[in-house]
């Protein structure tokens, strides 16, 4: 090399030292808005649990967090994009077993799997109730099974926020231990759901209960006809269990929502929205708002736990689905 061209490259060398000297640090997680995704539509029971979050989370995180809602495919659609999005915790995600679990496990279209998500935390337990549109000539989760067994050839319909979801399943395993004939009928989210209910199009369904559930039991739209479980639920004790009649013992389930982000997102942006998501809970006005939702509070959990919550979670579903024969459609 010539004496021009070792000085040359001294150069070079000496201007990518004092430039990587001088060269910004990466931006501290977040320096923009962030996304938390809603997988329904406006309106309904997971949209006003992310509204009761964001603002809180967004004085945590020192940046705002703002609501989208993306419904379809038994909430798969708004799963998708967050696994198409970049793993950097801008796309939060209010995801429940529904999206990540058992939309794949119903619908051959969704190529996801719950193995694609982290889970940030529980945020809410959600009781579920078997409801009924008002004109149903059934005051009773016994009188709803006796009417199904009693029709021939014209079964009841029952509703869902789309194939694969645990309201799909569970009336599915409804209608095994039980006998009974039904037809599915999937919707986007809980919103138009309980609208066609109350206008008579479907004839039940089982749902995550809300507190609007009472205003329209009480101006006669929808029937609450009893709480999946043994016992009735402090958020609505006029509502009997199922399990006080005699068809549906020991039938008892609940579902849950919570925090998700794409696997893959580095550990110290996960532990940054950790620990936002936990302050979130202990503030007296987000579990205000949460729970006249109809929600319970979650618990806050360690990240190990949340880990392990999604693990067990997801095997248990997957058991749920091979026992009533559950195939992708």
């Amino acid at each position: 090399m010539t004496r021009i061209g070792r000085l040359a490259a001294a150069a070079i060398a000496l201007t990518a030292v004092l430039g990587a000297k001088h060269a910004p640090a990466a931006e501290p997680f977040p320096s923009r808005v962030v996304t938390l995704l809603v997988p329904y539509p406006a309106g309904g029971l997971s949209d006003s649990i992310a509204r009761a979050l964001n603002v809180s989370l967004g004085r945590s995180l020192g940046q705002q967090v703002i609501v989208e809602n993306l419904g379809g495919v038994s909430g798969a659609l708004a799963a998708q994009k967050v696994i198409n999005a970049p793993a950097d915790g801008y796309l939060i995600f209010l995801g429940s077993p529904n999206e990540v679990i058992l939309s794949p496990l119903g619908n051959a279209a969704v190529k996801l799997k719950a193995e694609d998500f982290r889970l940030l935390g529980q945020a809410t337990v959600n009781p579920l109730v078997l409801v009924a549109r008002k004109e149903l000539p059934v005051q009773s989760a016994d009188e709803l099974i006796a009417l199904a067994k009693a029709r021939t050839g014209n079964s009841l319909s029952y509703g869902s926020v789309g194939i694969g979801s645990m309201y799909h399943l569970l009336t599915e395993s409804l209608a095994q231990q039980t006998g009974i004939q039904v037809t599915h009928v999937p919707y986007k989210g809980m919103a138009p759901l309980l609208q066609d209910m109350g206008g008579n199009s479907v004839d039940f369904a089982i749902l995550p209960y809300a507190t609007s559930f009472r205003g329209l039991a009480d101006t006669g739209r929808i029937k609450l006809l009893g709480w999946l479980g043994n016992t009735r639920s402090r958020l609505d004790p006029a509502v009997p269990a199922v399990g006080e009649g005699k068809t549906l013992k020991n039938f008892s389930h609940a579902t849950w929502a919570g925090l998700m982000i794409r696997k893959g997102t580095p550990d110290d942006i996960v532990a940054r929205l950790h620990t936002a998501l936990n302050k979130a809970l202990q503030d007296p006005e987000v579990r205000r708002q949460l729970e006249a939702t109809g929600s319970e509070v979650a618990a806050p959990m360690s990240q190990d736990e949340a880990d392990r919550k999604l693990r067990e979670e997801t095997t248990k579903f997957r058991a749920m689905a091979r026992s009533i024969r559950l195939e992708p459609q």
